[in-house]
């Protein structure tokens, strides 16, 4: 004869509306968790620094702990033309793999690729119209007349340009690194003081980096970075120094994974610009197994992007050729070199 507390638990057992739900919060969850990891998306709205994604997807192969716990919800900030992928999901209308296809697809109509800045809302159907947004030249669909100036200047002149120095470097991977926390606009605005405090990111110097001075960079509000994040650049440094003693350079290394040539993408559209290719997947795999931290297969190909090992200009962009030229020659002679 049944007690009442077993009957309870049998009651209990049998609901199909409290099953129902704990599988529910179990999916979702599931799902956030995925997404977070590939597509952590936190804000999509009109600002004069608007970024199609303010934190990129950490490496899948990563012991870092450090790492999931550094990233914010974000459900409560997901862009309106999101939600309804969503809501349909928890109404089971779709299933999860189809609303994470749908999500992808949604990603790629709005340009969410890295951490290249995305058009306003009311700007989105002219994002393939011939005419610049941001001045009389053609620059990249993602540069629009309200990106930072900050912002077009990286374009116009760093990204996408060879760097073969190793400060230039440790710093590009450095800086690739704070994508998950801060967009490319609010890093490049405190360059200088991050060049000042990281001692011009000369890994020799960083790597000495005693506790307190880490923890005075990491207090420093102005910064924006978290002590963990301030002690993955210090490891980083250290890292470096073995690199360059087994390769004789970092950049001998790190470009060594491109045949010391740079990789020339012809992409005609935003949606064709890729968050991680193999290539960057195989380099952040040896970078983690070589002690490397904050260096997840999207940070690595945005850090390929930056230091011109992948020149993912848009073709109609006027720093397309440049670019190549500048890579061309530099090819040679780092052909010459080696």
């Amino acid at each position: 004869m049944p007690t009442p507390s077993t009957t309870a638990r049998s009651v209990l057992e049998r609901s199909p509306s409290l099953k129902d739900m704990d599988r529910r919060l179990q999916e979702k969850s599931s799902l956030s968790k995925h997404l977070q990891r590939v597509y952590p998306l936190m804000s999509m709205h009109k600002s004069n620094s608007s970024l199609s994604l303010s934190s990129l997807s950490l490496s899948q192969n990563s012991n870092d702990s450090s790492f999931n716990s550094s990233i914010s919800s974000w459900d409560h900030k997901m862009a309106m033309p999101f939600h309804g992928i969503f809501r349909s999901w928890e109404r089971r209308d779709v299933s999860i793999e189809e609303a994470i296809k749908k999500w992808r697809s949604r990603c790629r109509e709005f340009g969410l690729f890295g951490k290249i800045e995305t058009p306003a809302d009311d700007e989105v159907e002219s994002v393939d119209s011939d005419s610049s947004d941001a001045g009389d030249l053609k620059r990249c669909k993602w540069i629009t007349k309200t990106s930072d100036q900050v912002y077009v200047s990286f374009h116009d002149e760093c990204w996408g340009v060879p760097v073969f120095n190793d400060c230039r470097l440790f710093e590009l991977l450095a800086l690739s690194g704070m994508l998950i926390d801060l967009n490319w606009t609010e890093i490049l605005k405190r360059k200088e003081q991050y060049r000042e405090v990281f001692s011009n990111f000369d890994c020799n110097l960083v790597a000495k980096m005693e506790d307190k001075r880490i923890i005075d960079i990491s207090c420093n509000k102005d910064l924006m970075i978290a002590e963990s994040r301030v002690r993955c650049i210090v490891e980083n440094a250290k890292c470096i120094q073995k690199v360059a003693k087994e390769f004789g350079s970092f950049s001998g290394y790190i470009w060594g994974h491109v045949n010391h040539k740079p990789m020339i993408n012809k992409y005609k559209y935003i949606r064709s610009v890729p968050l991680r290719t193999p290539k960057s997947e195989a380099i952040s795999k040896d970078l983690v197994r070589r002690g490397f931290r904050l260096v997840g297969p999207v940070i690595v190909y945005s850090f390929m992007q930056a230091s011109g090992m992948a020149i993912d200009h848009l073709v109609d962009c006027f720093r397309f050729k440049d670019c190549v030229r500048i890579a061309e020659r530099s090819w040679g002679m780092t052909n010459m070199a080696v």
